[in-house]
């Protein structure tokens, strides 16, 4: 036992203050919890090597900052803070830094929908026009064009079904193949103030570009997917994801669009220069449309903005079966259910060969085809400003990569991240 000296007296006070404090610290900010890496089977060691593949990329200026984040077998084990938030002003990235996280939307909204089908609103196989009567015997153009330029308008061989706008099997028009121009182009001449019921009707009126079904084609079909939500809920999109879902697992900073006293924790966003280097395309703070936007549009294909945190406890609530701290959203088969693949060998032609996909998220069929170290069944889905995340449940992780910059095609930091997290696995 060390002297009663007036220093050791005084260091024992200060921990027991600290130690008093760690209970209220707990609770009312609802952290995550953490633990050694090598409590959980990973190195501590190996892990050290993210940090330096992540500054690379800032240092070349490819990207502003990341926020890099593994939990395995429900333990916080590894965080990272690297670069800058606004690079410009030198203002530092922060923990809690706000990030659009785009096409991360996805598996929130299919989530949210999948709540509702265990309430018995839907069945899966139930045709949208159900709920949503503008997708009523729609027609397919024969040669993909949507501008009807060339080829001709059939029927629709089935209707389309709920489970189809959950998998990009709907056959809906988008930018990637046939006549993108003529879509986007009437895509944006909706009204300027469109809300989810309109931007669904205006969607309707273009012809499908293949049989609902028959292909796998990346599309907007998630945003009808937010729209039925709230068809079903009565609420908007934006009431419901607050009310059932972000405000049960204490996901604080996840919303559509920024609130004015949260504005300097959004990140500028950034867009490739000529030289690769990154160059400013949307500011952060006030000036940002995410927060002086119109409010009137709540998508379920993209829009959110988010945290590491809030989103590591999206993704560890399905890793966990659909609960969180004792808050459960959705039972384990629906779970399940949502990460198997639902679209057999059709070609996932946005994840590549050796991937399907499920309801709202991709999954890995065929970790050697894929060329990926996630185990086969593991569930991700990336977003536009190169933000990532998944869950594995063969290795009990989730992971996340935050940062800012789009179109980001030209580097390989989201797969870096993912060899760097699994090479740190140990047992």
């Amino acid at each position: 036992m060390p002297p009663l000296t007036a220093p050791n007296i005084l260091a024992g006070c200060v921990v027991l203050i600290l130690t008093a404090m760690l209970p209220v610290i707990a609770h009312t900010a609802q952290s995550l919890p953490t633990a050694r890496p090598e409590a959980v089977g990973m190195s501590s060691e190996r892990l050290a090597r993210i940090a330096p593949a992540m500054q690379r990329y800032i240092d070349e200026q490819l990207v502003p900052g990341t926020v890099t984040a593994i939990m395995r077998r429900g333990k916080l084990v590894h965080l990272e803070v690297q670069g800058d938030m606004d690079v410009a002003s030198g203002t530092a990235m922060q923990r809690d830094t706000l990030f659009r996280i785009a096409s991360m939307t996805k598996p929130i909204a299919s989530a949210a929908l999948m709540m509702l089908w265990e309430e018995g609103h839907f069945q899966l196989r139930d045709p949208v026009a159900k709920f949503l009567p503008e997708f009523t015997d729609p027609l397919v153009s024969t040669t993909g064009d949507v501008s009807a330029a060339t080829g001709e308008l059939v029927p629709a061989q089935r209707p389309i079904q709920i489970r189809d706008m959950l998998t990009h099997t709907a056959g809906l028009a988008n930018r990637y193949i046939g006549n993108g121009a003529f879509y986007s182009e009437h895509m944006a001449a909706r009204p300027a103030d469109a809300d989810l019921d309109t931007y669904s009707r205006h969607l309707a009126e273009l012809p499908l570009v293949y049989q609902p079904g028959s292909q796998w084609q990346y599309s907007v079909a998630t945003d009808i997917v937010g729209r039925l939500v709230e068809v079903m809920s009565g609420m908007s999109l934006d009431d419901f994801l607050r009310e059932r879902m972000f405000k049960p697992l204490d996901m604080t900073d996840t919303h559509f669009f920024v609130e004015p006293a949260k504005a300097d924790r959004l990140a500028v966003q950034y867009r490739p220069g000529d030289d690769e280097r990154i160059v400013m395309q949307d500011p952060g703070g006030k000036d940002s449309r995410w927060v002086s936007g119109p409010k009137l549009l709540f998508r379920g294909a993209g829009g959110l903005v988010s945290t590491v945190d809030d989103y590591l406890r999206f993704q560890q609530m399905m890793l966990n079966g659909g609960e969180l701290d004792g808050e459960r959203l959705l039972s384990p088969a629906t779970v399940s259910l949502m990460i198997d693949n639902h679209v057999g060998d059709l070609p996932v032609w946005l994840g590549g060969p050796g991937m399907g996909f499920g309801l709202g998220y991709g999954v890995v069929v065929d970790r050697g085809a894929a060329a990926t170290p996630l185990s086969e069944g593991a569930a991700y889905w990336g977003g536009a400003y190169c933000t990532i995340s998944w869950l594995d449940p063969e290795q009990d992780l989730v992971a996340v990569l935050m940062t800012q910059v789009r179109p980001y095609g030209h580097i390989n930091i989201r797969q870096d991240f993912q060899v760097l997290t699994y090479q740190a696995i140990v047992e």
